[in-house]
């Protein structure tokens, strides 16, 4: 330890304390946001020194530490401010906690875009054998629509929103027409249920506008996905006999997701009504 520590300059220590100050006062105003803009105020606009925020450190060989080289120090140091961060957020084994009331169905929610998202990224990315291009452009318009929704939710939620999960497709073969065609249809099919099961959980009319609103593009999707593999299929086993789309608990949807998602999940404290 003596030999690591011996390898940080003065400048760098000085660097991290400020950036350890900075962070607690964030947390004392619980708005780490506003207090990072403060931060670019102070450092983006001019050399700064830095003892005009905080007193040098005794023993330092340059207490007249410079934006450019701050911030070349701060580059090295502000993951692991974020890292504390998120261990903070997440700082037990139950996994990651969605939240409770609406926050919560938002991130049940944003949870499900994540999967989607990462799913048709990479099935644009490697195009499975013989694609044509109709099919290449449908799943890069799915992709984007997909990306749109989990980037909606992740600005909505803003320090609520959990934080991004590790997916595990290695069950999916992205060369085979098949595998890809028929996961996609699955994940759509299993959107459309949770927003349906989820939706009358909402207690903010606006939020449960824009979940009506995605939900019926993601129908669009599990429709369209259907007729690919199968003409004149596009209703499938997802109507019931009152012609009305089935729906899912979070628990089962989660359950079934939780087959391609590495993170675990707590979705304990969702609404049950």
């Amino acid at each position: 330890m003596a030999e690591a520590y011996s390898l940080l300059s003065s400048d760098f220590l000085y660097s991290f304390k400020l950036l350890i100050y900075i962070y607690r006062r964030s947390l004392e105003h619980h708005n780490l946001q506003e207090k990072l803009h403060s931060f670019k105020t102070i450092f983006m606009t001019k050399e700064t020194p830095l003892e005009t925020v905080m007193p040098a450190p005794k023993g330092a060989p340059n207490a007249q530490v410079s934006r450019r080289k701050f911030l070349g120090y701060a580059g090295a140091t502000s993951g692991l401010i974020m890292l504390a961060a998120a261990c903070k957020k997440n700082d037990n084994n139950d996994g990651v906690d969605l939240g409770s009331g609406d926050f919560g169905i938002l991130n049940y929610a944003y949870a499900l875009e994540q999967l989607e998202a990462a799913f048709y990224a990479q099935a644009v990315l490697t195009p499975y054998t013989s694609i044509s291009a109709n099919e290449l452009a449908f799943l890069t318009d799915i992709r984007d629509h997909e990306i749109a929704h989990r980037e909606f939710f992740k600005r909505a939620l803003g320090d609520n929103a959990i934080p991004g999960l590790e997916v595990d497709f290695s069950t999916i073969n992205f060369m085979s027409r098949d595998s890809v065609l028929g996961t996609a249809q699955a994940f759509e099919d299993l959107g459309v249920t949770a927003y349906n099961g989820a939706g009358y959980l909402i207690k903010d009319t606006n939020y449960l506008l824009l979940a009506g609103k995605i939900v019926s593009v993601e129908a669009r999707h599990a429709a369209l996905i259907r007729e690919l593999r199968s003409p004149n299929t596009f209703l499938g086993d997802q109507v019931d006999n009152n012609s009305v789309n089935i729906s899912r608990t979070p628990s089962e949807v989660l359950g079934i997701a939780g087959m391609y998602i590495k993170t675990k999940i707590n979705a304990n404290n969702l609404p049950t009504g």
